[in-house]
């Protein structure tokens, strides 16, 4: 964002959220608010990331998690 190439940022993020990164998710509702990202390309951002979400869920996950945090 520093360097002026907003878009190119822009796009980085929306790859990353899509993949499912919460931090990308993060920049991209701060930027929105300050009008680099568009309405259309924050909800389909968020759309993507939460299907990548739901897509790394399972059940022997959430058994491991516990197991991964001690």
């Amino acid at each position: 964002w520093n360097n002026g190439n907003n878009e190119r940022a822009v796009k980085h993020c929306i790859i990353a959220a899509n993949l499912g990164d919460d931090d990308s998710i993060q920049l991209l509702m701060e930027n929105f608010k300050r009008g680099f990202v568009s309405k259309d390309d924050l909800a389909a951002a968020l759309r993507a990331h939460q299907a990548a979400v739901d897509a790394t869920k399972s059940p022997q996950r959430d058994i491991a998690l516990p197991f991964l945090n001690s």
